[in-house]
């Protein structure tokens, strides 16, 4: 059985392959269903694929075919619609995101040069982001506009955001949140850790996703904001 919003979302990507032929980028994904991130969307097509209802192509980007749909479809339920969507740019030399592609050989190079920065604590912080260590290639259905970088998670104390120890987090570098992003923080210019950002009053309060570990609150002079999450990549 299938929550609400992975119908909706299925529901969604079947009929964008039934007007266009070709399945909807995450953005339009996640515009489509309201949602706050791109991770919500990667969380739903799992589940899809997981059930059986979906294929994510091998060596692709954008790629996805639906295998089959629910047998009994909600009464009055309707693919939710797109909202206005424009496609990202990733600045400066790493030039602007191309239309998708269709074979592999164009997928790979369709991908962005993201660098890998070191480790990330999701636990008790670490020290900060070290320097570039390697870089990796990262479907631009995956960023969104600016300058972005990768960290790899240690820890668990964001698990029920959906971020695991040994994941790699993709960034988009800012020096800005809102309340509730998830963020790259740098402490007393010292520890670096991921976490959710709170503001609470004057104090910021980093905020774990993690029942196991308590919220740290400081004041607003001991807090950096060096990006925030918009990605993540996992291995099995």
């Amino acid at each position: 059985m299938l929550t609400r919003k992975q119908h909706e979302l299925l529901l969604f990507v079947h009929e964008r392959l039934k007007e266009t032929g070709v399945p909807p980028s995450f953005d339009e994904m996640k515009d489509a269903l309201d949602l706050r991130s791109k991770s919500g969307i990667h969380r739903l097509i799992k589940a899809l694929e997981e059930r059986g209802f979906i294929r994510r192509l091998p060596n692709r980007a954008r790629a996805l075919e639906i295998l089959r749909l629910p047998e009994s479809m909600a009464p009055g339920l309707a693919a939710p619609r797109a909202k206005g969507f424009s496609p990202s740019v990733i600045e400066g030399s790493l030039g602007r995101v191309r239309a998708p592609v269709h074979s592999e050989s164009e997928a790979a190079s369709d991908n962005i040069m993201v660098p890998v920065m070191g480790r990330i604590a999701a636990g008790t912080p670490i020290e900060a982001i070290q320097n570039h260590s390697h870089s990796i290639n990262v479907p631009p259905d995956l960023l969104s506009a600016g300058e972005h970088f990768a960290l790899e998670v240690r820890g668990d104390s964001m698990i029920e955001a959906g971020i695991f120890e040994g994941d790699t987090v993709l960034i988009r570098k800012t020096d800005s949140a809102d309340t509730g992003d998830i963020v790259v923080a740098l402490v007393d210019e010292e520890e670096a850790t991921l976490k959710r950002l709170r503001r609470k009053g004057a104090s910021v309060a980093l905020e774990a996703a993690n029942p196991a570990y308590e919220t740290r609150i400081f004041g607003p002079d001991r807090v950096r904001v060096q990006g925030k999450l918009v990605g993540l990549i996992r291995r099995y």
